[in-house]
């Protein structure tokens, strides 16, 4: 349990709110910041405005998955009221406060690291990461069906990366019965895609294998889907880019050039919030729980 645990949640999306019912069933003390249009009701939860002493007795600091952008602001779909993380707020965090978010922006990573205040960033674990790739499959399925005239099966994919999302989607789309080319860079991901069925070859050969495909999904967060490499896929193709933004396509090629590409991060968010929500919720409960026995609470 989480009794006697002060944790502030500052903004966020639907995803939030079963972490902040999670927490108040483990006990915590919580409080919300950012949420003043939200009309769920959670027992025992305080409201309050950002400012350096809502913040100064907090144990634990929960953002939303999309973290803090480089100007401050932090994302909240629960209010109109603009939150900005400012320095006298990290001032007034005590020192063994953690703030958890998904990821963190280098602006972050500096104000933690100015204040000595250790940042979590949950979507770097392998845990959350592997939970993650479902709804984002699932997701990029949809879309993939909303934007083409073809079906999913004995259609000819491409999965660029054998990562944590990676082999997810392209085990999804082999199990409806596509044909799926898996790139990658590993000599020890070349042998496991081969071993599972999927067609593996080397992303530094990715011109010679994108000529016939109907469907790619990348992964990799650097450019990979080059004005070169564009040039040489039918116009028919689809290309679908689950990187971190910007992703690793070059888009304005891809429109001049007539072929669909769509940026879709935060998939889990979008799509299943819920199922997203329960990821974060189970991980940080867990997490504080460790932290608290650690803590002698």
């Amino acid at each position: 349990m989480l009794t006697g645990l002060q944790v502030t949640f500052i903004g966020g999306d639907a995803r939030q709110l079963e972490v902040i019912e999670r927490l108040t069933e483990l006990d915590a003390t919580v409080q919300l910041i950012g949420f003043d249009n939200l009309q769920s009701s959670f027992s025992g939860v305080v409201r309050a405005k950002l400012t350096p002493e809502a913040l100064v007795s907090t144990d634990a600091v929960i953002l939303p998955a999309s973290g803090m952008e480089e100007d401050g602001q932090v994302m909240t779909i629960f209010s109109s009221e603009e939150l900005v993380l400012k320095t006298t707020h990290l001032e007034a965090i005590p020192k063994t406060c953690k703030i958890f978010t998904g990821i963190a922006k280098p602006a972050l990573k500096k104000l933690c690291e100015t204040y000595s205040i250790e940042v979590v960033e949950l979507f770097e674990r392998d845990d959350v990461a592997i939970y993650n790739s479902i709804p984002t499959a699932e997701g990029a399925l949809m879309m993939a069906i909303q934007n083409t005239d073809f079906t999913i099966h004995n259609s000819k994919s491409m999965v660029l990366g054998m990562g944590r999302t990676g082999l997810t989607m392209a085990r999804t789309l082999a199990g409806l019965g596509s044909k799926v080319k898996v790139g990658v860079r590993k000599p020890e991901h070349y042998a496991r895609a081969w071993e599972m069925g999927f067609t593996p070859f080397y992303t530094k050969d990715l011109a010679d294998h994108v000529k016939d495909i109907d469907l790619i999904f990348n992964t990799i967060p650097s450019m990979i889907i080059t004005a070169q490499i564009i040039a040489k896929i039918p116009h028919r193709a689809l290309i679908i880019d689950l990187a971190s933004k910007p992703g690793g396509t070059d888009f304005r090629f891809a429109e001049k050039r007539g072929v669909k590409a769509l940026l879709a991060p935060g998939l889990p968010g979008i799509v299943a919030p819920k199922t997203a929500g329960r990821i974060i919720a189970n991980t940080l409960g867990r997490l504080l729980m460790e932290d608290s026995e650690k803590g002698g609470r």
